[in-house]
């Protein structure tokens, strides 16, 4: 297993290692011992996928203290461009936000510490999503701003013209207007 750091504080891609042969391949998705031994200390209690189609951007979501979420995202089927942006007010990366791009092909992971806002765009033609979170989801904590706040200039990979959103995701405050008491 490989942990890649990014330019965000606690914000990993993990490669984990994939054993291929003539009848397709294998790989530990999660093994509690072996992220605590690298220092990834999360106790993940719910897990949840779903699925979407081409041009569907799900995000920016999160939920405020104390029931916030630390998620380790994967996908399943497809191909998401995924997105998490630093909300910790105190952080040198506050506001700033970084991408990867997770498949069913490079099984990469990426695992968001608590203080991150998340989102995703698929870029094939359906993809399944799935994540872990350490704590349970919780309505009246729920929040969140919306994907395409000029002041963030977030790159989807997608054209304009082809995203989909919830009427929820559409009815978020720009990043600047939305609550967060992280």
């Amino acid at each position: 297993m490989q942990i890649i750091t990014t330019p965000i504080q606690g914000l990993l891609i993990i490669q984990p290692d994939v054993f291929p042969d003539e009848r397709g391949f294998f790989y530990e998705s999660y093994n509690q011992v072996r992220y605590q031994n690298n220092n990834i200390l999360q106790n993940f209690v719910q897990d949840n996928v779903s699925k979407s189609c081409y041009g569907v951007v799900r995000g920016m979501h999160y939920q405020l203290q104390p029931y916030a979420q630390a998620k380790l995202v994967s996908v399943l089927v497809g191909k998401v461009w995924d997105v998490a942006v630093d909300i910790r007010k105190n952080s040198p990366t506050y506001g700033q936000w970084y991408g990867v791009e997770l498949s069913a092909e490079n099984h990469k992971q990426f695992l968001l510490p608590r203080g991150m806002a998340h989102g995703f765009a698929v870029l094939s033609e359906t993809a399944i999503f799935s994540y872990k979170c350490d704590n349970i989801y919780n309505h009246q904590a729920e929040r969140g701003f919306r994907f395409d706040t000029p002041e963030l200039n977030i790159d989807w990979k997608l054209p304009k013209q082809t995203i989909i959103t919830s009427q929820k995701d559409e009815n978020y405050p720009q990043f600047s207007q939305a609550e967060m008491n992280f």
